[in-house]
């Protein structure tokens, strides 16, 4: 009957919608049934606000600037990024975990524009925690005493079905509140997508597209969000643009106490727990070092997830490690220990290693093209294990543990010296050349090409967190052998794709950070503006409803 009920309602609002807009002027104007569905709307987003207070999510900001020359072509002009943990506490604030900065937009000679306009306009909203405020459409003023609802009908977003609403701010209602389009998903009434502005005289007067995505049952909260400002000429910037992407994770983090996790330790056995060690022998004195190092290791491992910047283990890892096992085999380093992959949750190009763990980006994994260019920043990682560059068994002492998560990227420090980079890349171009990754070589290349081409103006994405930045700021690539062998850059053929966008190949879980590799449909290039390579887009998920089948059992099916 519940279900019905939701049916009827919305079949409902469909008749309706040509016929006058939902809006609270007069009492009688609008049906009871009406008014229910639009006060059921508010209060569901205003409980959102209020119970949000309970989540400390990690939210992470890339910017694009883009200049658009007088032949209609747009270049990236230069980059931006903030890193942290949202909280609502009178309104959105971002708690970074990078030095305090705004935005500095570049032009195409590399000067910086020192627009007065611009900066005045744009000095407040383009600081950490700007980009995360359309999280909310509107954290104070959202009821029907000052916004007009207008149904348009009905849509799905992937398996949701949604009843579709134009909202507007009243008359008289005040400056700076939100205007544009919102998708109600039709059985609870949560609010999954809104899409426009703050208005022009707002603080927040760039347009976004903001998505939330079902983590629990009856639970809607913000994952993703897209901002964009295709030309600033209003401004007084004319010419200048930027796309961002705003992503949010770990909201399970804040969530869940020691005790909970205590609690929740199963024991899959009646049998009789046998706490006496099989073997009796002392530890030789590199077996004990190695321990220790294996010791340091596994606090830096732990505390990173815990801190929401590495993701737990999964398949993503098998993958990687799949291919660092077809280099170890075919390089006959049959003496290494084991060694394991992890992904860091964050967009900035990266790879280092802790001990023998091989840790890549996230936006490391979604740009890299193919598998060869995936085994040149393995076999690069691989060949610092290989050569004997461990971790610093100082993380072995676990008060060095004891630090805020705001203070992670500050205490830990994975970056090796130039010798030592410069070491590695050669035993890397020698397993290489001794892998099934030898004829297919030229690809990786292209890729370093392409990362080349666009870093000047791009510091940001690639300006590591705890390791090694893949192109300098001397603009020296890693593994620059490789370049020789590499065709030539051809940024106008749709048939070499030297890179991929951002945000196209990990999938997140926002709940407990769980990935997986996304299965999209291929599309057909038109042209060779389709290649984007390294670009942000814009962020469009496919929504379901919440599932308690493991992330893992869905992407297989």
């Amino acid at each position: 009957m519940k279900a019905l009920r939701y049916i009827s309602l919305a079949m409902f609002l469909a008749a309706v919608a040509g016929a006058f807009p939902l809006h609270a002027q007069e009492p009688g104007e609008q049906s009871s049934v009406v008014h229910q569905a639009l006060a059921k709307i508010v209060k569901r987003e205003n409980d959102l606000v209020k119970m949000f207070g309970n989540y400390s999510p990690r939210v992470e900001t890339y910017i694009q600037e883009t200049h658009t020359d007088k032949d209609r072509t747009t270049h990236i002009s230069g980059d931006d990024y903030f890193l942290g943990r949202l909280e609502v506490k009178d309104g959105v604030i971002e708690k970074s975990f990078l030095p305090s900065k705004g935005l500095t937009l570049k032009n195409v000679m590399g000067n910086v524009l020192l627009y007065k306009p611009f900066l005045r306009v744009f000095s407040f909203q383009l600081m950490p925690g700007s980009f995360a405020y359309p999280v909310f459409i509107d954290p104070q003023h959202f009821d029907l005493a000052h916004y007009d609802f207008e149904f348009v009908g009905r849509e799905f977003l992937g398996q949701v079905r949604c009843l579709v609403f134009n909202v507007r701010p009243r008359l008289h209602a005040g400056k700076g509140l939100f205007e544009g389009r919102i998708w109600v998903e039709d059985q609870q009434f949560h609010i999954v997508r809104f899409n426009g502005s703050y208005g022009m005289h707002g603080d927040y007067t760039f347009h976004f597209d903001s998505w939330r995505e079902n983590l629990q049952p009856g639970l809607w909260l913000p994952v993703y969000v897209y901002s964009e400002e295709s030309d600033l000429a209003g401004y007084g910037v004319p010419h200048l643009g930027f796309r961002a992407q705003t992503r949010l994770w770990g909201y399970v983090l804040k969530t869940t106490t020691p005790d909970q996790e205590l609690t929740q330790i199963l024991v899959d056995s009646n049998s009789k727990v046998d706490d006496a060690s099989t073997t009796e022998h002392d530890n030789s004195p590199l077996q004990s070092e190695r321990d220790w190092r294996q010791e340091a290791e596994d606090n830096v491992l732990n505390r990173l997830q815990k801190g929401g910047l590495l993701a737990p283990p999964g398949p993503v890892d098998k993958v990687m490690e799949t291919v660092v096992n077809n280099l170890i085999v075919t390089n006959h380093l049959d003496n290494l220990p084991a060694v394991r992959c992890r992904v860091l949750l964050t967009y900035p190009l990266e790879s280092f290693t802790i001990g023998n763990t091989i840790v890549l980006s996230k936006g490391l994994l979604d740009t890299l093209p193919d598998e060869a260019s995936l085994a040149m920043v393995l076999a690069h990682e691989l060949a610092h294990i290989a050569l004997g560059d461990t971790v610093d068994t100082k993380y072995a002492f676990y008060d060095r543990m004891m630090v805020s998560d705001s203070q992670l990227l500050k205490k830990f420090d994975f970056a090796r010296t130039p010798q030592d980079e410069e070491r590695a890349d050669q035993e890397a171009v020698k397993l290489l050349d001794n892998s099934p990754y030898k004829n297919k070589l030229g690809k990786a290349g292209l890729f370093l090409k392409a990362l080349a081409e666009i870093a000047p103006e791009t510091p940001n994405l690639f300006g590591a967190h705890m390791g090694n930045r893949l192109i300098d700021r001397h603009e020296q690539v890693r593994m620059a052998q490789l370049l020789q062998g590499a065709p030539a850059l051809e940024p106008q053929s749709i048939d070499q794709i030297a890179a991929l966008p951002l945000g196209g190949r990990i999938k997140v879980n926002a709940w407990n950070d769980q990935i997986r590799l996304m299965k999209s449909a291929p599309v057909n290039l038109i042209s060779a503006k389709d290649k984007m390579p390294f670009e942000v887009t814009p962020l469009i998920p496919y929504l379901t409803w919440y599932s308690d089948v493991p992330e893992q059992q869905q992407a297989q099916r």
